[in-house]
């Protein structure tokens, strides 16, 4: 029996470790931390498979170990299983948690947001600058860049106060690590469920035309009310969903393309565009490594390999994202004028599909486009195998992006 492969909580960079496993097949047995037992779907056409099968389970009552009480609290990776919310619910609970939010993601909506990220990006580009200029010309893309444009639009669609985005930044940066103590796992989310909270209670006291305020206010009808706890799961979930990946996503871009200048100079020519470099990234470099959880209800055969009832199953979508007999033998190139292969699935698929795609994906194209437009010779201050990694093989991104806007600076 091949032995399991131990997940490092500190993450790193996956593709290695993700070429291996999928040299061996396109479903991993994983050690998870604290020996926890689980599997990885790793290939493209199986993740594909077992993302839309009807006999996976999201609701954490289907997850063995943690019924069976071998799950201990501080467990960094409990929130995911047992938070109440979409991405823990099944049948007509998620159809009714996703019908909710989906309102404030259609495609007018999503539009309507627009002019909101041009002037937020334009504004946060001003402080970047200044940033830079104000030390050795050089800034961290990632603090003052990448992570306040998506924070201010989710803050935005669901009434938050722009006061509590760097806290809410911080805790979900603690939720989403698995590299973190169990005290710390829950000081953490306690914080972060007392702070949603109190953004809770401030939307049911003085409501709004945000999104926090209507599901607050959504009445008796077809049993759409969110309880208490599914209301503060669904304001967590998608503060993380909602900034982390895109943060991750416009990160990842700018790194993709400081290192393959080739391809910045196809978009700032005219022979590509934004939009390229955006689905080529989430291909190439998933913002999203190893998603927790899905479990089988029954023992289920997935691309050769039978995955036992109840087994914690992380989505590998940045193995997906490079596996060769989906992409083509080039699969490791970033190449955005890439016209072979098949469409990557790094925001998801099936009924779980990322509802906020279309939004992180809006975002993504203005910030890469404002940037570049702004600084066209903007390259990394420091070489990119030495920027440090995220401590999560949940996100897979750098923590810190030290970025010179100007040569010669």
């Amino acid at each position: 029996m091949t032995t399991p492969h131990r997940l490092d909580p500190a993450g790193g960079c996956p593709h290695a470790d993700n070429a291996r496993l999928l040299a061996e097949g396109p479903v991993a047995s994983v050690l998870l931390p604290g020996g926890v037992e689980g599997m990885a779907v790793l290939g493209h056409e199986a993740l594909k498979e077992f993302l839309a099968h009807p006999d996976v389970a999201k609701n954490a009552r289907h997850f063995a170990a943690l019924q069976a009480g071998e799950i201990p609290d501080g467990w960094p990776l409990k929130t995911f299983a047992t938070v109440q919310g979409m991405t823990t619910a099944d049948d007509a609970d998620h159809r009714r948690l996703r019908s909710l939010v989906s309102k404030a993601f259609t495609a007018r909506r999503v539009e309507e947001l627009r002019p909101r990220v041009e002037e937020l990006a334009g504004r946060l580009l001003d402080g970047l600058d200044r940033a830079a200029a104000d030390g050795d010309g050089t800034a961290d893309l990632r603090r003052h860049f990448a992570m306040p444009l998506p924070m201010g639009v989710i803050g935005d669609l669901l009434g938050v106060d722009a006061e509590h985005h760097d806290r809410l930044h911080h805790l979900s940066d603690r939720i989403v690590s698995t590299d973190i103590a169990p005290a710390d796992v829950l000081a953490a989310n306690r914080e972060l469920v007392a702070l949603l909270g109190a953004v809770a209670q401030a939307r049911t006291e003085a409501p709004g035309e945000d999104l926090t305020s209507a599901l607050i206010l959504a009445r008796e009808e077809d049993g759409d009310r969110l309880g208490a706890h599914e209301l503060i799961g669904t304001l967590l979930l998608m503060i993380i969903a909602g900034h982390e990946t895109t943060l991750n996503l416009i990160t990842n871009a700018v790194r993709a393309l400081c290192t393959h200048r080739d391809q910045l100079a196809l978009v700032q020519e005219g022979k590509a565009d934004w939009a390229d470099v955006v689905e080529e990234t989430l291909r190439w470099d998933s913002p999203v490594s190893y998603f927790p959880f899905r479990y089988p209800v029954r023992d289920l055969p997935i691309g050769g390999t039978v995955i036992p009832r109840g087994t914690p199953v992380l989505a590998g979508y940045s193995a997906a994202g490079r596996d060769r007999s989906a992409h083509g033998p080039d699969a490791d190139r970033f190449d955005i004028t890439r016209t072979t292969g098949t469409r990557h699935i790094s925001l998801g698929h099936g009924p779980h599909y990322c509802l906020g795609a279309p939004l992180a994906r809006m975002e993504a194209v203005i910030a890469l486009r404002a940037l570049f437009t702004r600084f066209p010779d903007l390259d990394l201050a420091v070489p990119e195998a030495e920027a440090a990694r995220h401590a999560s093989f949940v996100g897979n991104s750098v923590r810190a992006l030290p970025v010179r806007l100007r040569p010669g600076t």
